[in-house]
């Protein structure tokens, strides 16, 4: 399952590609134009996002190349869906940053096949580099974490479930995950443990950041689930 912002002012092609990613399995979240596109992934990070070139106000074109010049948005997916069918068009759109472009009317088969392959190609990548947020270097090839202070590396050491929870939620930066989201996202859904075992593991975790200054950044957010965020870090420096 992914995350998948849909940024689309028709609202009948907004609908049809919505519902055949929810059928699929994903979130999906709808933007009619830029301004509530950039809200709502200021708010969530994606994993993906279909992006229509003509929108009202700021084009879909220079939102992309707004989220590819900022560090945050930089490597997020983005598939163009737009009316421009020309050469000239996609190579502009490509251009721009996005990882792929359909011209409209599209079949939503093969929107459907290009995600899917969108994100398997994204999938390794995040798995197999290095993390970073706030002082904080997770390196899943050498399984180790360590932080910056100064000039000095401290190292964190952590179990192989905290090391595993962490990853997800660096990878994952700012989003608020329920503990069961985090059973099938860490543990795998195929592992059927308590919910409360999320929160045995996030002290744990809390615990071993805690000898590097860096517990405050994972957060509980009341009646939701665990997020980390680099806002804490920077409200505590």
């Amino acid at each position: 399952m992914a995350r998948i912002l849909v940024v689309e002012d028709e609202s009948a092609i907004a609908e049809l590609v919505a519902i055949n990613l929810r059928h699929a399995g994903h979130e999906v979240t709808v933007a009619v134009d830029a301004v509530q596109a950039q809200f709502e992934v200021d708010s969530v990070l994606p994993d993906l996002v279909v992006l229509d070139w003509m929108l009202p106000g700021q084009s879909g074109l220079a939102l992309a190349r707004q989220w590819r010049g900022a560090a945050r948005t930089r490597a997020m997916p983005i598939i163009m869906l737009t009316a421009r069918a020309e050469e000239a068009d996609k190579i502009i759109g490509l251009d721009a940053g996005a990882d792929d472009y359909l011209a409209k009317p599209f079949s939503t088969q093969e929107l459907m096949a290009r995600i899917r392959a969108v994100l398997r190609r994204k999938a390794p990548e995040s798995l197999d580099a290095a993390v970073e947020l706030a002082d904080l270097r997770l390196d899943p090839a050498t399984r180790r974490v360590t932080r910056r202070a100064g000039e000095a590396v401290q190292e964190v050491r952590l179990g192989p479930t905290e090391f595993k929870l962490l990853h997800f939620l660096m990878t994952h930066p700012e989003r608020v995950h329920s503990r069961s989201q985090l059973l099938d996202r860490v543990w795998g859904d195929h592992v059927f443990i308590e919910e409360r075992t999320v929160d045995v593991h996030v002290k744990r975790l809390r615990d071993a950041l805690s000898a590097v200054q860096c517990a405050h950044l994972v957060e509980t957010v009341r009646g939701a689930g665990y997020r980390i965020s680099e806002q804490a870090h920077a409200a505590s420096a």
